[in-house]
């Protein structure tokens, strides 16, 4: 049975809880037969920031292979509509503060599925390996016995800035990145990132967090006048960018209600001069 919203677009709320919650039953129903079934398959799909044709040509094929589509709310979602009416799509959707499918379910899905001799692809936003908990999905599939294969997608990291303009590496420039989690508590290494003068910090899931990180960074010694980008829904149609410095990131997050999903990148690589010609930004690119 296929999961949809009304819309037809996505799944909702209602059937995704109600599609996990009956294949546990199943699964669980289906284990005394498994030795006389095919085992199926899990693949972990990067699906980049959000555009199908930004996904693999590996990631898009096994994608309309797929029996069974555990999906994120990032990414590609659209291209959902394409796939076979028959093939069963789950949402598993997170947004900040809200899980409503904690990861050891979405771990049990992928193997139940493929215990269950069904292909199943686990479609995610950007890579992943970053900050996409394929590592644990992985390694839940192996312990399984479940054959598994990871599909490298563009990652926001890199892709969310390139939209704007915003090389996150540049020669004489920066020649170094490094890449944070903004939910983490800034470690040692992200201070230190934030303190030198060659290496761009980039910040995924921060924007809650913002006056915390830009607070650290000051504390570091990092000139108020470094400058920033806020990237807001890199390669969707709402991409917006805001471009400020350290003294002022938190006020001109505030006055623009700068929201999440959004890409913070920290160095001099986000100068205004060094910006790349871009036409994927709204109007209104700076504060």
């Amino acid at each position: 049975m296929r999961a949809t919203s009304p819309s037809g677009r996505w799944p909702c709320k209602a059937m995704r809880c109600w599609s996990a919650s009956r294949e546990r039953h199943d699964g669980r129903r289906g284990e005394s037969s498994m030795s006389a079934k095919t085992m199926g398959r899990v693949a972990l799909l990067g699906g980049g920031p959000g555009p199908a044709d930004l996904m693999t040509v590996r990631a898009y094929r096994l994608l309309h292979a797929a029996d069974v589509v555990i999906a994120d709310r990032l990414g590609p979602v659209d291209v959902l509509d394409e796939l076979d009416p028959r093939v069963t799509i789950i949402d598993v959707g997170k947004r900040p503060g809200h899980h409503p499918v904690p990861q050891h379910e979405i771990n049990a899905l992928l193997v139940e599925h493929a215990r269950a001799g069904r292909r199943v692809a686990r479609l995610k936003g950007g890579d992943p390996f970053v900050f996409g908990r394929g590592g644990e999905e992985v390694a839940a599939c192996l312990a399984a016995g479940v054959p598994v294969e990871v599909v490298p997608g563009p990652t926001s990291a890199v892709s969310v800035p390139q939209a704007a303009g915003i090389p996150v590496t540049h020669r004489g420039v920066s020649g170094a990145m490094h890449v944070v989690n903004g939910q983490a508590e800034l470690g040692p290494g992200t201070l230190a990132a934030l303190a030198d003068d060659s290496v761009t910090t980039v910040i995924l899931m921060g924007v809650a967090s913002l006056d915390r990180i830009v607070a650290g960074a000051l504390a570091t010694g990092a000139p108020a006048s470094r400058p920033v980008a806020i990237v807001e829904s890199g390669h969707t149609p709402n991409q917006r960018t805001t471009r400020t410095t350290l003294r002022d990131a938190v006020d001109d997050a505030r006055a623009a209600g700068v929201s999440n999903p959004a890409v913070i990148i920290i160095g001099e690589v986000a100068r205004a001069d060094l910006l790349l010609p871009t036409t994927l930004d709204v109007p209104a690119l700076a504060v």
